[in-house]
């Protein structure tokens, strides 16, 4: 659906929006992009349109992407079969270096292509670049899985200062130079933490946090970290949900400011969550 609004009503919307770009601009804010809205093409453009009118006003955004339906799409057509255990995907030898040529390649180059068309001046890297995410196995059941040791944040914060928006895989090494396989989310909130990031986004397929799971009704917009441990008890962060709580409770312990879980299904989520009143999501902050 298509609006039309009169020279004078734009004007107001500009107006209207300055306090929230004053709020934002020269603060690093990282994005973890993922789920349906980087499987829709529609929604990708309208994602990359958000970062960069972000960017223009002078706001740091990281993007940090995984890229599991690809990832799933090249392995069925090597005839490869994905394993799964707790969630997380078995990554033997031949695995990794499939989810190198996808997360590192790929799709990395897709995004900054994307972001580049859209008038950004962007750049990507591999968490092994400059070993930003240094890791060790995090179950031998599951192989070459990363459980984040390090964040060098150095190499995200020279391109940062340099006008680049960073586009991050999740793809980390050890110190043999071994490559690991790293949960998105997980990379993207330490990633976030290291930054000490004004906002950490967490893009999902989800409204948000639910009072009842089944009603998107239920939102609740805003909670403490306190608030979430409670809501954890009462069962009602439960399932899928936990996980990317965790993560947002690690960003804020690590100095993130705030996090939000937001719908990235919704059309320009992010700029009506950072640029309007309402948001777009569950904000969590620290106590």
């Amino acid at each position: 659906m298509s609006y039309s609004y009169s020279n004078a009503e734009r004007a107001q919307i500009l107006v209207e929006a300055l306090p929230y770009i004053k709020k934002h601009s020269g603060k690093i804010v990282v994005i973890k992009y993922g789920g349906n809205a980087m499987i829709n093409e529609t929604l990708k453009q309208q994602v990359m349109e958000d970062i960069v009118l972000l960017w223009h006003v002078g706001v740091k955004i990281v993007l940090v992407h995984g890229g599991g339906p690809e990832i799933n799409d090249l392995m069925k057509r090597l005839g490869k079969k994905a394993e799964f255990v707790d969630g997380l995907r078995v990554t033997d030898k031949e695995t990794i270096d499939i989810v190198q040529m996808v997360l590192a390649g790929k799709v990395n180059n897709t995004l900054v292509n994307l972001l580049q068309m859209q008038g950004g001046n962007a750049l990507g890297l591999s968490g092994a670049d400059g070993h930003l995410i240094k890791c060790k196995i995090k179950d031998p059941r599951l192989g070459f899985v990363g459980e984040v040791t390090e964040v060098n944040e150095k190499p995200v914060l020279d391109l940062l200062e340099k006008g680049y928006i960073p586009v991050v895989s999740t793809v980390g090494c050890d110190d043999q130079g071994n490559a690991y396989n790293i949960n998105g989310d997980t990379a993207a909130a330490c990633i976030a933490g290291a930054l000490k990031a004004e906002t950490f986004i967490l893009m999902t397929d989800v409204p948000g946090i639910l009072r009842d799971k089944d009603d998107d009704k239920t939102l609740i917009p805003a909670v403490t970290v306190a608030e979430t441990k409670r809501l954890k008890e009462e069962g009602v962060i439960a399932g899928g949900m936990l996980p990317k709580v965790k993560c947002c409770e690690d960003a804020i312990e690590k100095g993130v400011k705030n996090v939000i879980i937001m719908d990235g299904r919704v059309p320009h989520s992010i700029l009506m969550e950072l640029l309007t009143d309402e948001g777009a999501g569950t904000m969590v902050t620290g106590e």
